[in-house]
């Protein structure tokens, strides 16, 4: 070699590449860090699994689920209350900027971004760190959604008319009622405002007991409707004559449980 030349490098073809297959190693190499998946780790899965589900099969044994009677579309006092795990979202519906005229924004705007963020956070957050405060963009997203959903399903539980709600899903009896009859098309008649509390089967609803099987007398019947009864009716509701309020206590009177 002469000094300016420089160096040159010589390729042999001849020489074997020895090339490691892409196989990771085998799982007896790291000893009390990793196990077999199959039987190992499926079958805790499975037997965790197992006691969960009865576990939850023996708890829907002790407490059924409470059922309610059938629905009424016409009974407008109707509070609805959504399964435990939407209560979040139901308690976003009744803040002023998320329902009325806003309702886009608290049932599909809100709920998409928050969504929307959960989905990528992993491609936002690539970092290999696995400890929380290395990873604070995860770990703010996550505590900031716990909180939310915490707060939301606390509120919609403590601000929820639960008295109401159980009069309101109370299973009670009812009559054959003959809606042709002249006591019912009183019952029926808007001005008196009946059917818009106690339903289109008589039957109640959160705002007013069932009329079925009272018990009452007519004369009872008829001093409620003038008088009202606290602390749901108050007194003058009813607008009819005094002809068709005879009828009209007649007919509640008459309405036995089948």
């Amino acid at each position: 070699m002469h000094r300016g030349k420089g160096m040159k490098f010589v390729g042999d073809s001849r020489v074997p590449v020895n090339k490691k297959p892409n196989i990771p190693k085998d799982y007896s190499e790291f000893p009390g860090k990793t196990e077999a998946f199959w039987p190992n780790f499926l079958l805790k899965e499975w037997l965790v699994g197992a006691v969960f589900l009865i576990g939850y099969l023996c708890l829907t044994i002790a407490h059924p689920s409470p059922l309610e009677r059938i629905a009424d579309p016409t009974d407008t006092g109707y509070i609805p209350l959504p399964d435990w795990y939407f209560l979040f979202l139901y308690q976003l519906l009744k803040y002023t900027y998320a329902s009325g005229p806003y309702n886009v924004i608290g049932a599909f705007v809100i709920p998409g971004i928050a969504f929307g963020a959960l989905l990528l956070a992993p491609f936002i957050d690539r970092g290999p760190e696995r400890r929380p405060v290395k990873r604070p963009f995860a770990t703010g997203f996550m505590l900031l959604a716990l909180a939310a959903t915490y707060f939301l399903t606390w509120e919609s539980v403590a601000t929820h008319d639960w008295e109401a709600a159980k009069e309101q899903g109370k299973i009670v009896a009812e009559a054959e009622i003959d809606k042709e009859s002249e006591g019912y098309k009183i019952f029926s008649d808007e001005k008196n405002s009946c059917i818009t509390c106690h339903g289109e089967n008589m039957t109640g609803g959160a705002a007013a007991p069932s009329l079925v099987g009272t018990g009452l007398s007519p004369d009872e019947i008829k001093d409620i409707a003038k008088n009202g009864k606290p602390p749901g009716m108050p007194a003058g509701l009813f607008k009819g004559t005094d002809e068709e309020l005879d009828k009209l206590a007649e007919f509640i009177s008459g309405l036995k449980a089948e």
